[in-house]
């Protein structure tokens, strides 16, 4: 039997139609806490914090890295300036990074996702 985390929580590409109060809505459902939007699937990200993302956390985005050409990561509601060590495991696998927070960072996602881009979102949940 697989692991919660071992399902996506939507099996392909979403646009987030709103977020705050804690979660996001995207595809007619709601989810509380953080997501991680891939080319392919949503999945729930463990990350409530800027300071918790690192190569670990961002594992399902390095196992996909032919898919993505951009990495959006919403940092909630902080500026979050990404280690040189991240942003340089990214740039070998050809993932441009992009941090910013979490609002912008939905309007930026689902612009690029609405222009069929090869773009994924790791966004951390605000209130």
């Amino acid at each position: 039997m697989a692991e919660q985390n071992d399902v996506p929580h939507f099996p392909r590409a979403a646009e987030v139609e709103a977020y705050g109060k804690g979660g996001f809505y995207f595809a007619e459902m709601s989810h509380q806490g953080s997501l991680l939007f891939l080319p392919d699937s949503v999945w729930r990200w463990d990350v409530e914090r800027s300071e918790q993302i690192d190569r670990y956390s961002l594992q399902r985005v390095f196992d996909n890295a032919s898919a993505i050409e951009t990495l959006i990561i919403g940092t909630g509601q902080n500026v979050w300036i990404a280690p040189r060590q991240l942003r340089e495991q990214l740039r070998a696998v050809n993932i441009v990074l992009e941090p910013m927070q979490t609002g912008p960072a939905v309007r930026t996602y689902n612009i690029m996702i609405g222009e069929r881009r090869r773009v994924a979102a790791a966004l951390i949940a605000v209130p």
